[in-house]
């Protein structure tokens, strides 16, 4: 068979592939403690189980709209205002299943050889995947540790060139639990006012995981840039809805009907019970999440301080989502080494810096959606094994 040649240039998500092999232990007899997946170990909560489970019994079983059912839009736009203060119509709204659907959308419709990409890095690998996989170049934006893994608006717009066609901006961030500050944020809208060709998608999956009494800083507060703004949301991370498959993207006029056909043309819908849920989870109680996310933050603090007691890491406090990610130069190991030694030797999964890009060198990322047990136990067994 003779695959396109686009296939050689897909990538992969490394915390699945460290999932699996932890699995492999763990089914060998191993103890393994699970640190590398970006999954809330909460259950979805049972008001939005029931919701799906209703609407199965109620007949919900037949294709729904492209784009989405309008209850679920409404819901969506309601929600953009409660929580970002921007009114949006339900028109201009796509749900999908997932996140990562929004971002091959905009992805594919953005990239072709020739153009270039901006993305965070480290960031979510998906993102240079994709870049790649259309045949436009990507060009990573370094997240500096120093800066608390924020980017410098000043650097990411002397990347901008006449090829860019999108940037990728992702707060708070996957995998460093970085959080832009809105300063660097008006910085970058104030300096894109000289680039109109460029397009940005927002990835604000984990917005509502901010700490420290610090607010979700959105890009879509700022109306100059809302032609050609793209927003990344959905339901996995904040209701413990990993598995349900269910996101949205909130697109400028101009983009809606580019997004619609795309959903025709690959999944043509979104489960229609599953739609419902997220129904049920933006309208119903929030206080499932409120507990989460005050047991994150509680765990946070927990593994800072657990890291920073083991010799040669030391970690920054994240501002949001539920990662940290510690320099580990101290070892003298390499990312990928430590992440192997950890797995087989200790019996802790964690996912190395380089799964994020280049500027992942010298860094492991810890999950800390995982119970505090799990992770002081963690802890001690990787001071153990670097003979602390």
């Amino acid at each position: 068979m003779h695959l396109a040649a686009a296939m050689s240039r897909l990538g992969t998500e490394s915390a699945f592939e460290v999932l699996a092999r932890a699995t492999r232990l763990a089914q060998e007899g191993r103890s393994i403690i699970n640190l590398g997946i970006g999954q809330p170990d909460f259950p979805t909560p049972p008001n939005i189980v029931e919701a799906a489970v209703r609407a199965l019994r109620d007949g919900q079983h037949g294709y729904t709209p492209a784009n989405g059912i309008l209850a679920l839009r409404e819901a969506v736009a309601e929600d953009m205002a409660l929580r970002r203060g921007v009114e949006v119509h339900p028109d201009r709204i796509v749900i999908v299943p997932g996140g990562k659907v929004t971002m091959f959308f905009a992805i594919a419709m953005f990239g072709e050889p020739g153009a270039e990409i901006l993305y965070p890095d480290p960031g979510f690998p998906i993102y240079r995947s994709l870049i790649e996989w259309t045949g436009a170049t990507a060009v990573p934006i370094a997240l500096h540790e120093s800066r608390g893994f924020a980017f410098s608006a000043e650097e990411v717009l002397a990347q901008i060139t006449p090829r860019t066609r999108l940037l990728i901006v992702n707060s708070p961030a996957n995998p460093t639990g970085g959080v832009v500050p809105k300063a660097e944020l008006d910085r970058l809208v104030a300096g894109l006012a000289r680039f109109p060709h460029v397009a940005v998608l927002s990835d604000e999956i984990y917005a509502r995981m901010c700490y420290d009494g610090v607010p979700h800083a959105s890009l879509t507060a700022y109306p100059e840039i809302e032609d050609r703004l793209i927003l990344l949301d959905g339901w996995s991370k904040t209701y413990a809805m990993t598995g349900w498959r269910l996101g949205w993207g909130v697109w400028p006029e101009s983009l809606v009907e580019h997004a619609t056909r795309l959903a025709i043309n690959t999944h043509s819908c979104v489960n229609a019970a599953t739609q419902w849920a997220g129904v049920e989870a933006l309208k119903g109680p929030q206080d499932s999440v409120e507990r989460m996310v005050a047991t994150f933050d509680e765990r946070r603090k927990l593994i800072v301080a657990e890291l920073n007691r083991i010799p040669g890491f030391r970690c920054r406090m994240p501002g949001g989502a539920f990662y940290a990610f510690p320099n580990i130069e101290g070892t003298g190991k390499s990312s990928r080494q430590l992440q192997d030694e950890l797995l087989n030797e200790a019996g802790v999964a964690v996912i190395s810096g380089t799964s994020f890009g280049i500027h992942g060198e010298g860094f492991i990322r810890f999950s800390y959606a995982a119970s505090s047990e799990a992770i002081e136990e963690a802890c001690a067994r990787i001071r153990r094994h670097l003979g602390a």
